[in-house]
């Protein structure tokens, strides 16, 4: 939003109204759920919009229903996942099946629905359904990594900081070997602006930082940026708690290349020590309410030693 008003826009922000942070421009907002947005096509013809964000299509209805609710709009925005990947699908059934960097051309899963039975309301997730639905409208599309930052819901950092809160000095982790590619929040945002602002359509586009650092390297990373002296004690994976997982063994890298974006846009990403260090000093300032204080798997993976 930062990004569209300094840019001049004329925005109206469609949502349900459960997250508005104290610090958004000041915009319009239209509060409703997607199975709503037909209902409020006076308001939506009202706006007469330009061109769509779609920020929150989690499943091949939910496409539907803001292209049913919005057809006269021929500019579409579309936020999708580097999840779409074969590599991805293999990281969840621990086997690797693709080089990495990943790009725009590397295969996508063959199965679908990546969630099914094991998250509780994703059973029709899948950005792959929503691209089948935006591409044949000629909508570009934006395929998100791990994305950090200011506000984030998903905490990206806490598996550290709520260990550094505690003031723990020694933390079980894994080889952190693992690679994988994130995306700083406004960096995300400002690809999306640059999207919006050319006549590239119809077309796919990773948008990611342009390295990516292994789960030691950024973790280290982000005790620097906490200036914090802990220490990360390798363990063995099985001794691993559940929020470190991650820092183990894992069998498939997802590492991509945003080349694409940067060619057909013009984007750029920003120094990751600055953007971290600012991520996490936000989230050092605004703790989560319900933060975990049990931390008796640590002290087993550590006195395991």
């Amino acid at each position: 939003m930062e990004e569209l008003a300094a840019a001049r826009n004329k925005l109206l922000v469609v949502h349900r109204g459960v997250l508005e942070p104290d610090d958004m421009p000041e915009v319009r907002h239209l509060h409703c759920e997607r199975a709503e947005l037909a209902m409020h096509r006076a308001e939506l013809d009202a706006f007469a919009p330009e061109a769509v964000i779609d920020c929150r299509a989690l499943t091949r209805t939910d496409a539907e229903l803001a292209l049913g609710a919005l057809l006269d709009v021929s500019r579409w925005i579309v936020i999708s996942s580097l999840d779409v990947y074969r590599a991805f699908g293999a990281l969840n059934e621990d086997r690797e099946t693709d080089p990495v960097p990943l790009d725009e051309a590397s295969p996508v899963r063959t199965e679908r629905y990546p969630y099914r039975g094991k998250m509780p309301g994703m059973d029709e997730y899948d950005k792959l359904d929503v691209e089948d639905v935006y591409l044949p409208r000629g909508a570009t599309v934006l395929r998100l990594p791990m994305v950090y930052g200011e506000h984030d819901y998903q905490r990206r950092e806490e598996f550290l900081l709520r260990r550094l809160r505690a003031g723990r000095k020694r933390i079980p982790f894994g080889a952190g070997t693992w690679l994988t590619c994130r995306g700083y929040v406004r960096d995300v945002g400002r690809a999306v602006r640059l999207a919006l602002g050319t006549s590239v359509s119809g077309e796919v586009m990773n948008i990611c930082e342009d390295r990516s650092y292994s789960m030691r390297m950024w973790s280290r990373m982000i005790l620097e940026a906490a200036e914090s002296d802990a220490e990360l004690v390798r363990v063995a994976d099985d001794m691993l708690p559940e929020d470190l997982k991650a820092t183990g063994n894992m069998t498939q890298h997802i590492a991509a290349s945003a080349s694409k974006a940067r060619s057909l846009l013009g984007w750029t990403t920003s120094d990751p020590f600055e953007t971290l260090r600012a991520s996490v000093r936000w989230h050092l300032e605004h703790p989560p309410t319900d933060g975990s204080t049990d931390f008796a798997e640590d002290d087993r993976a550590l006195a395991s030693l």
